[in-house]
């Protein structure tokens, strides 16, 4: 990759990790729900006009909008907001790797080969370090919802590979059209129409601040750069940088909102990215799409597919 390439693929990971801390800013100002709904909608207006058409059927759109912006992020909004500190959201959802290779190996018949499953095992012990020094310090709901989040977000990979878009900023700002209905529902009923009407009419510099990063920096830009980077590199060049993401995540919650790095957190961290640098970046089939941060891109439709050796037999395998 030319230096400037790999300068802006590290950029969409600092934008990838520190939005984090920008959502923890976020829900100072707005429920989780109502948050997330005010992103998507901010994402898909007025990008849905620019960008043309759909380029792939409304039932992979509606899937990926439901599994990825009603389950994924209304779960990690919502854990989030019952104290999973943002460093540590920014590592669990990481596992999402791991979800995606078993999804996938289910729905897909995708079989991972052995450096894959040892790969999942270690990310699978991270995460087990990391609950342990989270019910130490801090509430195991909202570590729970973060994993389940992440689950989501595998969920959203595999129909994302099922869909296989041509145009990933195209897809995933017609995608951001159908969380936001529903996700106001959901707010309505669960947080409130007074809490939800306290926060918009408290609306200031700061709250639209975090509705635009989070909509137009994180999914516009960040989405908008990732394909541009993946149609002109492989998959092999591009996907190491999102192991950045929990860096520059746990890093900048340091930074800016004094968050404690545990030595155990740091443990945590090491057998995470480890294990999914292994499963997602492992020779063999990959099953994963990147979503603000996620590891692996879809096979784009109309393009060469990425050869690389297969785990099992050495051969070329399609990815």
């Amino acid at each position: 990759m030319r230096p400037a390439h790999v300068a802006l693929a590290a950029l969409v990971a600092a934008v990838w990790g520190v939005n984090f801390v920008v959502i923890e800013i976020g829900l100072d100002h707005f429920p989780p729900l109502l948050f997330s709904a005010l992103r998507f909608l901010v994402a898909a207006l007025p990008a849905v006009f620019l960008v043309g058409r759909p380029t792939v059927a409304w039932k992979w759109i509606v899937g990926v909008g439901l599994a990825l912006g009603v389950a994924k992020f209304g779960l990690l909004f919502t854990g989030m907001d019952l104290g999973a500190p943002a460093g540590l959201s920014s590592l669990i959802l990481q596992i999402q790797a791991v979800f995606t290779a078993l999804f996938a190996f289910l729905a897909l018949g995708e079989r991972p080969g052995k450096v894959k499953i040892a790969g999942m095992a270690v990310a699978l012990a991270g995460i087990g370090v990391a609950a342990v020094d989270e019910g130490a310090s801090g509430p195991l709901v909202g570590f729970a919802l973060c994993v389940a989040a992440a689950a989501c977000w595998g969920v959203s990979n595999v129909l994302t590979r099922k869909a296989a878009p041509p145009d990933a900023l195209n897809f995933m700002v017609w995608v951001s059209t159908v969380p936001v209905l529903p996700l106001l529902a959901l707010s309505l009923l669960l947080e409130g129409p007074e809490r939800d009407l306290e926060a918009l009419r408290g609306l200031d510099r700061t709250g639209v601040g975090v509705v635009v990063y989070c909509a137009w920096v994180v999914t516009v830009f960040g989405f908008g750069a990732w394909g541009w980077l993946l149609r002109r590199y492989p998959a092999s060049s591009v996907a190491p940088f999102s192991l950045l993401v929990p860096v520059f995540g746990m890093s900048s919650a340091a930074l800016f909102l004094d968050e404690n790095v545990t030595p155990l957190r740091w443990c945590a961290a090491a057998l995470l990215v480890g294990g999914v640098a292994l499963t997602s970046l492992s020779r063999g089939r990959a099953a994963g799409a990147p979503v603000e941060g996620g590891a692996l891109p879809v096979p784009v439709r109309g393009q060469a597919p990425v050869q690389t050796p297969d785990a099992e037999s050495g051969a070329p395998a399609r990815m």
